[in-house]
């Protein structure tokens, strides 16, 4: 098993404290994993294995229980009196009103709860509406290029090479990595991802029968096609659209909007919203989306050539999401700055790009950077080492040592 280290640590620091433990995350990304891992954790701290009810629906042994009223009754006979029970229920969106189930559960002393899923959607509706305030939600992402290389035991720039083309998706990091092996696993996934999964978000929707329906699986490969091909441009529901209605798709805006959230609720594309550096605001308009592996955008759009400086900005994204950040695209009157990433009121802007050797490169990247009038800090993420250093305040940095950095 691959071992999370930081996301095992996450579950620990949450360990008995009054809320409910949500795992989001794509398939595949080790979510069941870490819960295996978590309670092997608990066996080892003096848990007994009484005490652990473990759940996973997407195997057949458990069908029975996709009825919540057999799951309750099955949860609530294996309580063990006197001591924490610690239940963990995997893949919980595929049982229709498993909310019902956990917040009686949340309610019952000594109860310990750990769910997972494959789909935001689980998290809308009539869970988000019962569970406000007492639920955390931990958003697990593929491999860093840390873990990558930890895993794989190769040298760091081989290693950040087979990243970029075959992604962090923790087999593949194991596996013998042939392109037909990492092609064929890639592809068994995203069939499962586009179908499995929005059709798990189909069955919660069937009790809103005013929300449009998500059918036509041509149509949202098209949509994932478009959108991994843009990765790092900006994009609205309008652009997308009239992309589909050019290749004589005939297609309204609000289906391309309902495609577009299906997509982004499997964790398949993230959105990062452009900021107003200057007012401190989100805008409304023209949304960027970033692929949530690059071995899974290799097989949506396959090519001999990829844009390089689009597959670091994607890979910087997803890091600085890891590192706790929250993520925008800076605005800055005419120019703009890739990334604006927010903790806790403090930002840092970041720019990325390939190689900044060349003079007009150079000073065309400093350039968003030296308009900003604030403090905060300021840096540049290059795969280049010839340009690393501090201009006026300015950091530049190699972008794989960046990734590698051991406080992070």
């Amino acid at each position: 098993m691959v071992e999370r280290k930081e996301y095992l640590a996450e579950l620990v620091g949450w360990k008995d404290e009054q809320v409910i433990k949500v795992v989001t995350g794509i398939r595949r990304c080790g979510k069941s994993t870490l819960l295996a891992q978590y309670q092997d954790w608990l066996r080892v701290n003096g848990v007994t294995d009484a005490q652990i009810v473990s759940v996973n629906f997407e195997e057949l042994e458990y069908e029975e229980l996709l009825d919540y009223k057999k799951l309750y009754a099955y949860l609530k006979e294996r309580l063990v009196a006197g001591r924490t029970t610690y239940i963990f229920l995997d893949e919980i969106q595929k049982v229709a009103d498993f909310e019902k189930v956990v917040d009686s559960l949340y309610v019952k002393p000594d109860v310990d709860i750990y769910i997972t899923g494959s789909n935001a959607y689980m998290l809308s509706g009539d869970l988000a509406t019962l569970l406000t305030g007492r639920y955390v939600e931990i958003k697990m992402l593929p491999l860093s290029l840390k873990e990558f290389l930890t895993i794989t035991e190769l040298d760091a720039d081989r290693g950040f090479a087979e990243y970029l083309q075959c992604g962090g998706l923790p087999y593949v990091a194991r596996m013998d990595r042939t392109t037909e092996k990492v092609e064929t696993y890639l592809e068994g996934i995203y069939n499962t991802v586009i179908v499995k999964d929005i059709e798990d978000r189909q069955a919660r929707k069937e009790s809103e029968p005013s929300k449009r329906k998500v059918t036509d699986i041509a149509l949202l490969k098209s949509i994932a096609k478009y959108l991994a091909s843009v990765v790092g441009s900006p994009v609205s529901v309008r652009s997308i659209t009239d992309y589909l209605i050019s290749s004589g798709r005939k297609v309204s805006p609000n289906t391309v909007d309902d495609y577009v959230d299906a997509l982004t609720e499997s964790f398949i594309f993230y959105p990062a919203e452009r900021f107003d550096i200057v007012g401190k605001q989100l805008l409304k308009i023209n949304k960027k989306f970033y692929v949530v592996d690059l071995g899974l955008r290799n097989h949506i759009l396959p090519r001999r050539n990829y844009d390089l400086g689009f597959s670091l900005e994607n890979v910087v994204y997803f890091e600085l999401l890891r590192r706790g950040y929250k993520v925008m695209i800076g605005k800055l009157g005419n120019t703009e700055v890739d990334f604006v990433a927010e903790k806790q009121g403090e930002y840092t802007y970041y720019q990325v790009t390939a190689d900044m050797t060349a003079q007009e490169t150079f000073e065309r990247e400093m350039r968003p950077l030296t308009l900003i009038r604030d403090n905060y800090e300021k840096i540049i993420l290059t795969a280049d080492h010839l340009t690393v250093g501090n201009y006026n305040g300015i950091r530049v940095k190699n972008l794989v040592d960046w990734l590698l950095e051991k406080d992070n």
